[in-house]
């Protein structure tokens, strides 16, 4: 007897699923196959170890109409991770217009011909593949793969559901006029990523695993990639504790993933300056904590301040240190910086501020173009004298700072817009990201 199935549609032929073999055999159809008029017919013997659906080499030009199915209904009831996704996996057409995502939440036709890259904003996208790689506690991350976008599963008790054990990074891709591609600092990503993972107790990827990862992963979604000077890829890294655990103690297994989505700016004022109000009750982190390293409750915890604070017309929230409270810390997800003269002045990493990349990446800039910068306690009375202020962030990159209400009182910067040294600092770092300039720092990945 045959061992396995193969689905046709016009010339398109896919191996279908183990189980789904098991149920053509025993003379259960398929109501979704039938519906798009698929065919299923014996495949020879050699061809039973694939446990995904495989496209023919011969079958590389058509639209994939065939991976808006949801065959998860098909699947056994407790899949894995790899398994549910296999399910799903379907490579994408690249020069193909539209893409349909499967999921148990949605079935969404996404055409790229239609998305107005002008008004992209920041927010999901659903793009085609994600990269996925897992390990054992006390073992080390080996082979991952790319698998097709789509929801993962997880255990009611996965450890971080239960215990919050898990860490997420940002990096983005630009597309270059000549049609490179280009990564900003992969690797920095990498190693924050290990160092958050140290303080979680959790494994990591190795930095070469890691870009690997980003590379691969930036490449099989290249089409969602903005034109130059549109946006970006945003790159969003995830490490989690995904195996069971009940009791608090670490995950016995780890999922290390990566997915993309086209963006366009965090804020949506854009480069035009933002307003922020100082928060005095509540804190982002306090010394001890996890506040320097990018695990996901760090955010969670900012929700209620920041929420209060778009109520009433702030853009975001600047936290002040726990123990004095005058101290600047760190807005809900990015850096500040205070612009007196001739001298930029940044709070110091101290254990409750994240180390961020843009920040790391704007002091070498500044001070590579005949700035002072001070890394060091920055008061809040310091911004009531100060000629700008700007955050930065992977997602904002730099976002000046039009005001700042501290204790009832507003302090406004850049009555002409964008301060001069935000808008010189700005272009600069921007102008590398993208290629526009040369890279003497030696910053830039090429992909293409």
């Amino acid at each position: 007897m045959a061992s396995a199935l193969k689905i046709s549609q016009g010339q398109r032929c896919f191996e279908l699923p183990k189980l789904i073999r098991k149920r053509h055999r025993n003379g259960e159809k398929s109501g979704i196959l039938a519906t798009l008029g698929i065919t299923m017919e014996p495949l020879p013997r050699d061809n039973e170890a694939p446990i995904r659906l495989r496209e023919k080499k011969w079958w590389r030009q058509e639209t994939k109409d065939i991976s808006a199915l949801n065959l998860s209904r098909y699947h056994s009831t407790t899949p894995s991770l790899q398994q549910q996704s296999h399910f799903a996996s379907l490579r994408v057409n690249d020069t193909a217009n539209t893409v349909r995502v499967a999921s148990p939440t949605s079935n969404v036709a996404l055409e790229l011909a239609e998305i107005d890259w002008d008004n992209l904003g920041f927010g999901f996208m659903p793009t085609d593949y994600m990269y996925i790689m897992k390990c054992s506690q006390g073992e080390n991350f080996s082979k991952g793969e790319l698998q097709r976008f789509g929801n993962i599963e997880l255990n009611p008790s996965a450890g971080v559901l239960n215990y919050g054990q898990g860490l997420f990074e940002g990096l983005k891709s630009y597309r270059k006029h000549d049609g490179n591609i280009l990564l900003f600092r992969p690797e920095e990503n990498a190693f924050r990523l290990r160092t958050g993972a140290e303080r979680m107790c959790m494994p990591s990827p190795s930095v070469d695993q890691f870009v690997e990862a980003v590379k691969l992963t930036v490449l099989a979604n290249e089409r969602w990639i903005p034109p130059p000077g549109k946006g970006s890829l945003y790159i969003r890294p995830l490490l989690m504790g995904s195996g069971v655990v009940l009791g608090l103690a670490p995950a016995p297994e780890y999922t290390f993933l990566i997915y993309v989505s086209p963006v366009g700016n965090y804020f949506k004022e854009g480069l035009a300056p933002i307003n922020l109000i100082v928060e005095t009750e509540m804190h982002r982190a306090t010394p001890g904590g996890t506040g320097g390293v990018k695990t996901i409750g760090n955010y969670a915890a900012v929700l209620k301040a920041q929420s209060a604070a778009k109520e009433k017309g702030f853009s975001d929230v600047l936290y002040l240190d726990s123990v004095h409270k005058r101290y600047l810390e760190e807005v809900s997800s990015c850096n500040v910086f205070v612009v007196k003269g001739n001298v930029i002045s940044t709070p110091a990493i101290k254990g409750t501020i994240l180390p961020g990349i843009t920040r790391k990446s704007i002091i070498d800039v500044a001070r590579s173009q005949g700035f002072q910068v001070q890394e060091r306690f920055v008061t809040v009375d310091e911004l009531l004298n100060a000629d700008e202020v700007f955050c930065t962030g992977t997602a904002v990159v730099i976002s000046p700072v039009g005001s700042i209400t501290y204790l009832g009182k507003r302090v406004t910067y850049g009555s002409d817009g964008v301060g001069v040294v935000s808008q010189k600092l700005y272009s600069s770092l921007t102008s590398l990201q993208m290629g526009l300039a040369e890279d003497e720092m030696n910053w830039i990945v090429e992909l293409k």
